[in-house]
C-alpha cells in the first residue's frame, strides 16, 4: 500500500454550518473557487480539495490510502468559547465521517484547542470513544484564554498528553496562525515559507527539552514539514544547552531524542539534500513518514511549472542513492501505520483489508 500521511480535506460549501459563516468562522464560496475567514481568503487551487475529486486524484496518482488532518483554519484561536466548541466539533463529526464511510481510503485527524483543557479532554474521550478517531491534530500554538499564546508543549497541556497517552494516540503537530503573534508584515508568503517551520522547531524544542517523549511513551508524535528547521538547528540547541546550564536545569540534552522511536516527521522538505541531513541525524528512514501536504500547491503535487508530483521527493532519493528501494516502499508504508497504531499496526490492516474484502 501507497500511504500519504499528510492530507487535506474540505468539506463542501454545502456542508458548513450556516453560523459558521454567519459568525466568519470558515466558509467556502458556492463556485469553490475560495475559502474564506473574517479577513482572509485563499484559491481552492484544486478539485481534490473535495472528496469525490479526492477519491480520482489518489487514484490516478497511486495513493491507496491517507491521513486526513484537521484544518489548520480551524484551530480555534481567537474565537469565543461557544463558538469554537461548535467549530471545532463540527470538523471533527466531519472527519469521522469521511473515516467511518470510507475506511479502506482514509484515517482522519480530530482536533482540540489546547487553551481549555476540561473541555478538550472531553472531546479526545468522545473523538475516540464514541467516534472512533486515532489522530489528535494539535498546533504548535495555540491562544489561551487570556489572550496570551503559548507553545503547545508545556505545564498546562499536560493532561491533554496524560490522557492521549492513555489512549496510545498517534499526534500530528501542525503550525499556522503565525501572523497573529509574529509582529512582521505578512509578505511574500513568509509566514508559510520561513515562519512556519520555526514554529515547528519551536514546538519541537520543548517536547524534546522536556523529555515529553520518555514521560509519555505511548503517543507518537510526528512533526509537520518535516520539522524542518529541527535538523538544521541541532548545533545551535546543543551549543546553548551546555553554554548556559544556568537556564536549562532539570531538562533532557537535545542530542537525546534524536532517533527516538516516538518521535516522526513527514518527508515534506521539498529537496533531496533537506531530506538526506533528516536521514543522518535520525540515524535511518524508521521515523520518517511520506507527506504530499495535498492539494495545497506547497505539498507535492502533479504541477509542470514546479516539476513536480505525489512522491516526487522520494523517488529522486532512489535515484541519488540517499535512500534505497525498501526504504522508499516503507516510508509509503509501514512506517505511516507504525505512526498511527504503534505496536498495534495489526489494527490498521485489519480494518482495511476487511473492507477490500467487501467492496
Amino acid at each position: 500500500m501507497r500511504i500519504n500521511g499528510h492530507g487535506h480535506l474540505l468539506p463542501y460549501p454545502n456542508e458548513i454550518p450556516a453560523f459558521m459563516r454567519e459568525k466568519e468562522i470558515f466558509w467556502i464560496d458556492e463556485d469553490r473557487k475560495f475559502m474564506r475567514q473574517k479577513n482572509w481568503q485563499r484559491p481552492v487551487t484544486d478539485p481534490s480539495f473535495f472528496l469525490n475529486e479526492k477519491l480520482e486524484w489518489m487514484e490516478q496518482s497511486h495513493v491507496d490510502h491517507a491521513v486526513i488532518l484537521s484544518l489548520s483554519q480551524l484551530y480555534g484561536n481567537g474565537l469565543k468559547w461557544e463558538h469554537m466548541k461548535r467549530a471545532l466539533r463540527f470538523q471533527n463529526d466531519f472527519n469521522a465521517r469521511i473515516q467511518q464511510d470510507y475506511p479502506k481510503k482514509f484515517t482522519c485527524g480530530f482536533v482540540v484547542h489546547a487553551g481549555f483543557t476540561q473541555g478538550a479532554l472531553w472531546e479526545i474521550e468522545r473523538c475516540v470513544e464514541e467516534l472512533g478517531l486515532q489522530v489528535l491534530c494539535l498546533p504548535t500554538h495555540y491562544m489561551d484564554s487570556t489572550g496570551r499564546w503559548n507553545v503547545i508543549f508545556n505545564e498546562e497541556t499536560e493532561p491533554i498528553l496524560e490522557l492521549a497517552n492513555h489512549y496510545k494516540l498517534a499526534l500530528e503537530i501542525h503550525p499556522y496562525d503565525g501572523e497573529k503573534f509574529i509582529l512582521l508584515e505578512n509578505t511574500a508568503w513568509r509566514f508559510h515559507l520561513i515562519w512556519m517551520l520555526a514554529q515547528c522547531a519551536d514546538a519541537y524544542h520543548f517536547y524534546t527539552l522536556n523529555g515529553l517523549y520518555d514521560k509519555y511513551p505511548d503517543i507518537r508524535v510526528c512533526f509537520a514539514h518535516g520539522g524542518q528547521l529541527n535538523h538544521v538547528n541541532l548545533g545551535r540547541r546543543v551549543q546553548g544547552f551546555d553554554g548556559r546550564p544556568d537556564l536549562f536545569e532539570g531538562k533532557s540534552r537535545p542530542r537525546k531524542a534524536l532517533g527516538h522511536p516516538n518521535i516522526y516527521f513527514d518527508t515534506l522538505v521539498h529537496d533531496v539534500y533537506s531530506l538526506e541531513l533528516m536521514i543522518r541525524r535520525q540515524g535511518g528512514t524508521d521515523q520518517i513518514i511520506l507527506g504530499l501536504d495535498d492539494p495545497y500547491p506547497l505539498g507535492e503535487m502533479k504541477n509542470e511549472h514546479q516539476s513536480s508530483y505525489p512522491g516526487k521527493l522520494l523517488d529522486l532519493a532512489v535515484e541519488e542513492e540517499i535512500i534505497t528501494r525498501k526504504q522508499h516502499t516503507d516510508i509509503w508504508s509501514h512506517n505511516v501505520v507504525r505512526w498511527l497504531y504503534g505496536e498495534d499496526a495489526a489494527r490498521f490492516y485489519e480494518r482495511v483489508e476487511r473492507h477490500l474484502v467487501v467492496d
